[in-house]
């Protein structure tokens, strides 16, 4: 576990970092400055650890969406076979009473789908595999 103090707008914050191996990327929104925890706060000196699902990206064949943070599946709104286009949405996510649109970062063909109606998820997690058109 390695300790870094970053500032940003002039605002410091404390991060731990612990170095997992080979992962793959795991894709999510830029955190706000409203939502920022400064350094000074209690909840930055107390991190708690987000759970990050593991997969090898040699055994993934297609581009994987992972989940942007944790919530709800609401809907799955794309079925194993079906052809989606960039920007297509995948499936609704709630999270903190907001829906949020998951949506697809390549046109293909859905592949796998790993999560179900009602499951709950954790950023990071594996939710869809895309088949990219060639």
């Amino acid at each position: 576990m390695r300790a870094f103090r970053v500032t940003v707008n002039g605002l410091s914050y404390d991060v731990s970092v612990e170095e997992l191996g080979v992962a793959p990327p795991v894709r999510t929104a830029p955190q706000s400055q409203a939502t920022a925890k400064p350094a000074n706060s209690p909840i930055a000196s107390n991190p708690k650890t987000a759970h990050v699902t593991t997969v090898n990206p040699t055994l993934l064949t297609g581009d994987a969406v992972f989940s942007p943070m944790p919530g709800v599946v609401l809907n799955i709104l794309v079925e194993i076979g079906q052809s989606v286009n960039c920007g297509d949405v995948l499936l609704i996510l709630e999270a903190m009473k907001m829906e949020n649109e998951v949506t697809a970062s390549v046109a293909g063909t859905i592949k796998e789908i790993t999560v179900a109606k009602g499951a709950s998820v954790n950023t990071g997690d594996l939710m869809v595999v895309i088949e990219q058109n060639t």
